[in-house]
């Protein structure tokens, strides 16, 4: 839910920019305007206000909503169903397939706007993009049944609104979300089907909300009514990777209920071919009392490279599934620890000759930008929120997906990072950072050198940091956002472990005096 040149350049005497994947020049190509990019977000916060009062008995402004994003996509292959669609709703007659057709216009609408983006940073950057793609999605065997369940209860809600939830309404997926999850080819769909449940659930009833999350569960509507069409989950395509894998960091994202390690590397072939960058993920469930550096415990029994990434190691992969999109589907069987691997040099070496992986079309979203990047010869600076806020227009309210963001608004009272280099100033997304790691705010401002994921937020760019270089008593120390993934001698993470080791141990008699109850 998956972030720049160096900056001496500037300087007198300083060589050119070669290509690669620090920017910085003094006309900086990621502040410029995006032709239709405003236009495109417009078109899709108009439709996600549709969605507020719902479909039941459309308004006037819920009609020009319609069209508006009708028009968008005016020229395209959709346009003609779009249209349609778009009638049959404002006149309130709308059935499934006209509910499907909009929410492929709005996904086509984000995906263009995540295409533009990312042609951008690759321009930028002088790197070279993955372009191939997987096989069309073959509409195997699923269960008709219960793809037709899924998408008559996401209709139910568009008709309803989100101001009409009522518990009644959204306990209705429940049974649809226990019939999928036993099968595997269904349970990418069950799972989000499961989780926007609960969350819509915990905002019942709708009326009563002071604020709705317009873009995030339009997102997710969307998202789970596209994933009914038949073969759209399917597995993706794989194949053996053979070589060496350099890790560049770590990008944790908890939750209540789950936590999820996401490995940013790059890799080099054994056969010679051109290096990449690729991505290796771990997910697990666990209890809301296990925080901090206790994720690791949970996580690292899955995945021997959170173990190698903590130890600043490489790793020998053997046939390893990879898919076109540049995920390797973990499995240790398939790889082997090797020589020590720094990060800060594979940064300065090999990230920027690696090509960007490509990205598959329901996955083509702002909110999955994160590109990982290199920055050096920075000067980091802190200033007041307060002066900040509605320069976006929005109040600070538009997220990296050009919508609303319930955890950006809480900011207002705090001091923004900016990192300016040759003139250009990068905001500094610490909010992303774990803490789960030694890697703080303040790390980050009194760093030189930075590895981190270049986003989208806020109707800009913003860098997420990974690992950064500081200078501690006049020697130069690397700090990582995933120092402790593989154990940790620190006080401050080994006081965190025990603890979550003293909640897990608790949380597991429990469970036992319960089984045997």
């Amino acid at each position: 839910m998956q972030w720049f040149p160096p900056t001496r350049a500037a300087e007198r005497g300083a060589p050119p920019r070669e290509p690669g994947s620090r920017v910085g020049e003094p006309a900086d190509p990621l502040a410029a305007p995006l032709a239709g990019l405003d236009e495109a977000l417009t078109a899709v916060d108009a439709f996600d206000r549709v969605l507020v009062a719902g479909l039941l008995r459309p308004q006037p402004a819920q009609a020009a909503g319609l069209t508006e994003l009708a028009h968008a996509v005016a020229g395209t292959p959709l346009a003609a169903r779009v249209a349609e669609a778009a009638e049959q709703a404002a006149a309130g007659v709308a059935d499934e397939d006209h509910f499907l057709a909009l929410a492929a216009a709005r996904t086509a609408l984000l995906g263009s706007v995540h295409d533009a983006l990312m042609s951008r940073v690759g321009e930028t950057l002088g790197r070279t993009r993955d372009e191939e793609t997987g096989p069309a999605p073959d509409g195997g065997q699923h269960p008709a049944n219960l793809l037709a369940a899924a998408r008559s209860w996401l209709a139910g809600l568009a008709r309803a609104g989100w101001q009409g939830l009522d518990h009644e309404l959204v306990s209705g997926a429940a049974h649809v979300v226990s019939a999928m999850l036993p099968d595997p080819a269904l349970r990418r769909l069950a799972t989000l089907l499961d989780g926007f449940a609960a969350e819509l659930a915990a905002s019942c009833p709708g009326a009563s909300l002071d604020r709705v999350p317009e873009r995030r569960w339009a997102d997710l509507w969307s998202r789970a009514l596209l994933l009914t069409v038949p073969g759209a989950a399917d597995v993706p395509r794989t194949s053996g990777a053979t070589g060496r894998l350099l890790p560049l960091g770590i990008d944790v994202q908890e939750h209540a209920t789950a936590v999820q390690a996401q490995v940013h590397a790059v890799f080099e072939p054994a056969d010679g071919a051109a290096t990449r960058l690729v991505r290796a993920g771990v997910s697990v469930p666990k209890p809301d009392t296990v925080v901090g550096a206790g994720l690791w415990q949970l996580l690292r029994p899955h995945m021997s490279l959170l173990a190698a990434v903590g130890e600043g190691r490489a790793m020998e992969l053997v046939d390893m599934p990879m898919t076109t999109e540049g995920d390797l589907l973990w499995s240790d069987e398939h790889a082997r620890p090797s020589e020590p691997a720094d990060a800060f040099a594979t940064a300065r070496v090999a990230l920027p000759t690696a090509t960007d992986a490509t990205t598959a079309p329901l996955d083509r979203h702002p909110a999955r930008l994160a590109v990982p990047v290199f920055l050096e010869g920075y000067s980091a600076q802190k200033e007041s929120n307060e002066s900040k806020v509605g320069e976006d227009g929005d109040d600070g309210k538009r997220g990296s997906d050009g919508g609303d963001r319930d955890t950006r608004d809480d900011r207002g009272d705090r001091d923004a990072l900016t990192f300016t280099f040759a003139g250009q100033r990068l905001a500094v997304d610490t909010d992303r950072m774990p803490s789960a790691g030694p890697l703080t705010p303040e790390a980050v401002a009194a760093s030189g050198a930075c590895i981190g994921l270049l986003r989208w937020d806020a109707g800009a760019f913003r860098i997420q940091p990974l690992a950064v270089e500081t200078t501690v008593r006049k020697k130069t120390v690397a700090l990582h956002a995933g120092a402790w993934a593989g154990g940790t001698t620190d006080k401050a993470g080994v006081k965190a472990e025990k603890a979550a080791t003293d909640a897990v141990t608790v949380l597991r008699e429990r469970a036992g005096r319960l089984l045997r109850k």
